[in-house]
């Protein structure tokens, strides 16, 4: 594939990246508000995440296949299109129950986006140019979380939360328009009938893989351990006076504002760091992050420290993402899918996980558990994968 020809891909789905995660983590900061506005509890509106990251989940096993068989750019522009409609009915409910059914809509349609831009990286994009291109995708990926956070929080007070909601049903409407006219036609293959029992048999072959267990279960707890506190922190961060929306968003964009220096600085990690030890290093900053945040010192020691956890998060899962590619070259979107199925079943889940724990355990002790689990992650990982694949034990 011609440099320019890559260039231009990865331009389109940056863009598609973006609507699509800026979506996801608009909602992060406004808890507090909807729970005030539409009289709910502060753990139940924080489960809208759950709402939105488990049909993300769900939908996958589905989208693969379809991806594999009608082509993924036009999934993905069919997905962007639902994303934009269902964004847009969020913005005129006034229902708690609607809400949550259209981020639901919104969650799985979302699905499929990032997954088959990945996948499609790995069609198109040579293995040994391949972590820096998805590393340039990431810059997208995270900017959207950045800016979709960020935004929510400072600009809530002033359009309210509709408005919120109305601005990411622009934006996915955008990327969608993008999507439509800039994908080059007749470059994949012909589009066919998607053939579920063969999907199936794909799936099974994919799991039978163990470096491919071992990586859909790392980014499964990954997902658990790190993104569970995201939702409930605008509420710790009013509960302890130090302000709202714009304070939590503010936090919040440092995650993001650690991937986008894990993403400028990707070349060099990998030069000196190699897999091993970008594993093992990505764990241990993650871990040390988790625990300032289990602290509970004031907003701006929690964006400092989600600086830290977006910079080890991403030296993990950008590894694992690379890696996944490779573990079926041959239906690479059926693979990203189950990748992506284990991801986001870990955030829904973790929220949930969470908002019990720090009930229970408190706010240190749900967060150092966390960071113990992550830490012995990036352990396990930079040993089980070392190994060439194929060599990898299932144990």
């Amino acid at each position: 594939m011609a440099e320019s020809s890559i260039t231009r891909l990865i331009l389109i789905l940056a863009g598609a990246g973006f609507a699509s995660t800026f979506a996801g983590r608009s909602i992060e900061p406004l808890v507090g508000v909807l729970a005030r506005d539409l009289r709910g509890d502060p753990h139940t509106v924080a489960l809208l995440s759950t709402a939105f990251a488990l049909p993300y989940a769900l939908i996958q096993p589905v989208l693969g296949p379809v991806g594999d068989a009608l082509g993924k750019e036009r999934i993905i522009a069919i997905c962007l299109g639902i994303l934009a409609l269902a964004l847009a009915g969020c913005a005129v409910t006034t229902e708690i129950t609607t809400l949550f059914g259209l981020r639901i809509l919104a969650g799985a349609s979302a699905g499929g986006v990032v997954p088959l831009a990945l996948a499609l990286m790995g069609d198109r994009i040579p293995l040994e140019r391949r972590q820096v291109a998805i590393g340039r995708f990431l810059v997208a990926v995270i900017l959207g979380q950045l800016s979709g956070s960020t935004f929510a929080g400072l600009i809530e007070g002033r359009i309210g939360w509709q408005g919120v909601f109305a601005i990411t049903a622009i934006v996915a409407a955008l990327g969608c328009g993008a999507a439509v006219l800039g994908f080059e036609r007749g470059v994949g293959p012909v589009p066919h009938r998607p053939e579920f029992r063969a999907a199936i048999a794909r799936y099974r072959t994919i799991l039978a893989n163990p470096r491919a267990r071992v990586l859909f279960g790392a980014v499964f707890v990954e997902a658990i351990a790190v993104f569970g506190i995201f939702p409930h922190l605008a509420p710790l961060i009013e509960a302890r006076g130090e302000g709202g929306p714009r304070e939590a968003g503010l936090a919040l964009a440092g995650f993001a504002a650690g991937g986008l220096l894990y993403a400028v600085s990707v070349g060099l990690l990998l030069r000196f760091l190699g897999l091993s030890r970008m594993l093992i290093a990505g764990g241990a900053i993650c871990a040390g992050a988790l625990l300032a945040i289990g602290v509970a010192g004031r907003w701006q020691l929690d964006c400092a420290a989600l600086v830290g956890l977006g910079l080890g998060f991403y030296m993990l899962h950008n590894t694992f993402q690379v890696q996944v590619t490779e573990v079926a070259p041959t239906a690479r979107a059926s693979a990203v899918a189950l990748h992506a199925f284990s991801f986001f079943c870990g955030q829904a889940l973790g929220v949930a996980i969470l908002g019990g724990a720090l009930q229970t355990l408190g706010q240190f002790g749900s967060l150092a558990l966390c960071a113990a689990t992550i830490a012995v992650l990036g352990l396990v990982t930079a040993r089980l994968l070392m190994r060439p694949p194929g060599s990898t034990t299932s144990g």
